[in-house]
């Protein structure tokens, strides 16, 4: 094993801005918004109707496919409409919109724990599922899904991913030091379902503190090791990791599964573990918000559905003589850029970044031709040629992206179009491609029915 992977890159951290303030809750007092959909897969299906009452962790979603996920309310309340709302990226989508009553009643007792040795496998697996979790990093991969992979006997590790390498956030540093024990727990209930599985919590080694301790609280653990990795983005992308862990390269095609790995966020594992010894469903995340033009940035434990505008007037909105150039979800190399931030907080958002200054704008005026300079395939994690995948998809040539050079393999990271001296939009150019021949894929696929 090592501690990196193959290319990546060194941008600006910025996490100065709020890796040392606490996490503290946040509880939103305006209408609560819940997307149908928050996860990878079908959206989940509406099962309350306007004028129902609600409580915290009552289901009002449930689960309309194998990959698929319930949804539980944050709030208690009264449903006020079942109606398409604006959501990230600027689309409509079909959302429940609760009236917050401000109470915060719980549907069940939360605090009561349970045994760990008295839960069994079968009940870990399905509690996961009940309680709607979905991969918290980034990604919003159903969970249950994950965790039943064809031969448990084949995995050889599980990775608690605590790396972190996106720049600006830090919830997740703040999430391992004040939730180690926590996580190792949730981390342990996973290895059960995979016995001949090492549990391996790989962090990035600008995190001294969520190093010691998660090293605290897996001390003594047989099948649990923590591991400082090379800060280097993408280190947290579940490819990267698996590369430096496992030493396996594999295609976007299969799955971690296919190659023995298990890849978890600590955000995950910490919901798995309340989910398999409390029974309490995911309604609340870790997310950071920050930024230079952030009046006070810091980590929150905010509710799912809860407003950006609405977290960000909590903190202090925008620094005095500030400007809010670009706002995203997430971090700057593969947050979602927000056109308004009016929109619901989904499950598997870690981040609200404000930037004073918008790097697109500037890379748009500096850009040039290409130089052939071959840095954007230096620093590829996934040993692909950018540049040429650029010049395909520019001239349309899209068997050739996608064919001759592979071109959906590309993970979207931004190492290439970060590195780029002249500037050139790689990833967003990648982007197209990858939704143009998915489009074409979709029709196709609908003319042969």
């Amino acid at each position: 094993m090592k501690d990196t992977f193959r290319g990546g890159v060194h941008p600006a951290g910025h996490k100065e801005l709020s890796r040392d303030v606490p996490l503290r809750e946040f509880l939103p007092a305006g209408e609560m918004v819940f997307p149908l959909s928050q996860h990878i897969g079908k959206p989940a299906r509406p099962i309350v109707k306007k004028g129902d009452a609600v409580l915290v962790g009552q289901r009002i979603a449930e689960a309309d496919g194998f990959v698929s996920a319930h949804i539980a309310s944050s709030c208690s309340g009264t449903v006020k409409a079942v109606e398409k709302r604006r959501v990230l990226g600027g689309g409509m989508m079909e959302c429940i919109v609760i009236d917050n009553d401000g109470q915060f009643t719980p549907a069940a007792d939360y605090s009561r724990r349970e045994d760990p040795d008295a839960v069994t496998n079968d009940d870990i697996l399905r509690r996961v599922q009940e309680a709607g979790v979905v991969g918290l990093g980034g990604a919003g991969f159903p969970t249950h899904v994950k965790l039943k992979p064809r031969d448990p006997a084949a995995i050889r590790y599980v990775i608690a991913n605590g790396a972190e390498c996106e720049p600006y956030l830090t919830g997740n540093d703040q999430l391992m030091r004040t939730k180690a024990p926590e996580i190792v727990e949730g981390l342990e209930l996973v290895l059960r379902l995979f016995p001949n599985a090492e549990g391996v919590i790989a962090i990035e080694d600008n995190k001294p503190e969520a190093i010691a301790a998660m090293q605290g609280a897996a001390s003594g653990k047989a099948r649990v090791s923590v591991r400082a990795m090379k800060t280097k983005y993408p280190q947290g992308g579940e490819r990267s990791l698996i590369q430096a862990i496992a030493g396996v390269d594999f295609p976007v095609a299969k799955l971690p599964a296919d190659v023995g790995c298990i890849v978890d966020n600590v955000g995950t594992l910490y919901a798995v573990q309340r989910a398999a010894l409390y029974n309490e469903p995911l309604y609340s995340q870790c997310l950071t918000l920050t930024g230079e033009a952030a009046a006070n940035p810091g980590n929150f434990i905010v509710r799912v559905g809860t407003s950006f505008s609405e977290l960000l007037e909590h903190a202090g909105g925008i620094k005095a003589g500030a400007t809010l150039k670009k706002a995203l979800a997430g971090g700057p190399m593969m947050g979602i850029a927000l056109t308004s931030l009016d929109v619901p907080i989904q499950k598997q958002n870690n981040g609200l970044t404000l930037l004073a200054e918008d790097p697109n704008e500037l890379a748009e005026r500096q850009m040039t031709a290409c130089l052939h300079c071959g840095r954007c395939a230096t620093v590829c994690p996934m040993g692909l040629l950018p540049q040429l995948m650029a010049d395909a998809a520019v001239l349309g040539d899209l068997a050739r992206y996608e064919k001759k050079l592979y071109g959906l393999e590309c993970i979207q990271c931004g190492s290439c179009t970060y590195i780029c001296p002249a500037k050139r939009p790689l990833m967003q150019t990648f982007k197209q491609a990858k939704s143009e021949i998915l489009a074409r894929k979709r029709a196709e696929g609908g003319a042969n029915k």
